[in-house]
């Protein structure tokens, strides 16, 4: 389990987070909603250790998250990537890096999963598509089979229709592999048909935290019900009669 009690984080001489406490098991989704700025960027990289936080404790499983080896999926896909290096060369990296043989059945199924030929991980980034690059991220986020995934806005630089297909994969990857995802998101639509539980951040503060269902009907506060509402009318939220 994932779990952040009271997390206080500066940058420079003002306050990114404050006083977050949340917890994700596996196969949990959670959600982290909310506008540019709000800090939850700042959250992913505070939890894969990155920052220290000012106050509060961060573990899994109550030890440091490191433990875990806790995989990151970026917002973009080809600047993820060595431009100079083959995509499987960089998939490969979280194996290598632990001195363990190359899981070729592995690679197989995971890339069966993705609906990615493998005949594309001898390319470098720049050639193959945003979409291609972004499903060899998840494959390397998943290849040493970590029990944490953190995706950093996965679906933002992919098409409208794009995006909807690499959501799907995800979901049916994570309930094939368990782990816990933990995602940061500006879409709410696909926070809403994904997630098990939605955490509104503002200004480095959490809001509310809810089931889709329990946001949907009863959001906390008028924060809430504005990110709820403009959804709603974009067309992003399905609203029952």
């Amino acid at each position: 389990m994932l779990r952040l009690d009271k997390v206080a984080v500066n940058r420079g001489a003002s306050r990114a987070l404050e006083d977050i406490s949340l917890t994700l098991e596996r196969p949990q989704t959670l959600a982290v909603v909310g506008e540019s700025g709000a800090g939850k960027s700042t959250l992913i990289v505070t939890i894969l250790g990155l920052l220290r936080p000012a106050a509060g404790t961060i573990t899994w499983n109550d030890s440091p998250v490191r433990a875990c080896r806790p995989a990151l999926v970026m917002q973009e896909p080809r600047a993820a990537f060595n431009p100079y290096l083959s995509l499987r060369r960089s998939v490969l990296e979280p194996i290598l890096a632990q001195k363990q043989p190359v899981p070729e059945a592995r690679i197989k199924r995971l890339c069966d999963g993705l609906e990615l030929s493998q005949g594309l991980l001898d390319r470098r980034p720049g050639e193959v598509s945003i979409g291609q690059a972004q499903r060899a991220g998840i494959l390397r986020a998943l290849i040493a089979a970590p029990p944490l995934v953190l995706f950093d806005e996965p679906l933002s630089a992919l098409d409208a229709v794009t995006q909807k297909h690499t959501a799907r994969l995800i979901a049916q990857l994570q309930r094939e592999e368990r782990f816990a995802a933990l995602i940061v998101t500006h879409d709410l639509g696909y926070a809403m048909a994904y997630a098990d539980e939605i955490a509104v951040l503002k200004a480095g503060r959490i809001e509310q935290i809810a089931d889709p269902q329990s946001f949907l009907s009863a959001p906390r506060t008028p924060y809430c019900a504005a990110l709820r509402d403009a959804a709603i009318a974009l067309g992003a939220l399905e609203v029952g009669p």
